[in-house]
């Protein structure tokens, strides 16, 4: 007898809300989610990652308003949080929160603005989404 897997409701009834479900075309990830709804830039700065007492370092491969994907050989696991300071000629500092790994690649993040580093991360945004054709 075959089973069948469960499927969200929203994708069963192609109810679409707040958080819009679309499907990726990611090969590697064929059946995942598209969850976002923020859109993301593409943005390459190095960054250190301040986790405990340790400082590591990893780069950022994109951006959006509420999260990132940083390329780290050594990603921490779901559910860490950390400080990360990106490189910029006036760093910014951003409170990060693990919510997915890929192993050997790095690790999607979802940010939390400092209210002092709010103006200088939305100026980050706002040129990046002018740059865009």
């Amino acid at each position: 007898m075959r089973t069948r897997r469960a499927r969200p409701l929203a994708v069963r009834f192609g109810i679409l809300g707040k958080g819009v479900y679309r499907s990726m075309s990611n090969a590697d990830h064929p059946r995942r989610l598209e969850r976002r709804w923020a859109p993301r830039y593409s943005f390459r700065t190095d960054l250190e990652i301040e986790w405990g007492s340790a400082l590591l370092r990893g780069s950022t491969r994109d951006i959006s308003s509420n999260g990132m994907f940083i390329e780290s050989p050594d990603p921490l696991w779901v559910g860490a949080g950390f400080t990360a300071r990106l490189g910029l000629d006036q760093p910014v500092r951003v409170d990060c929160f693990v919510k997915r790994v890929e192993p050997g690649r790095g690790m999607g993040v979802t940010v939390s603005i400092p209210e002092e580093q709010q103006q200088r991360y939305r100026e980050l945004l706002s040129s990046l989404s002018s740059e865009l054709p």
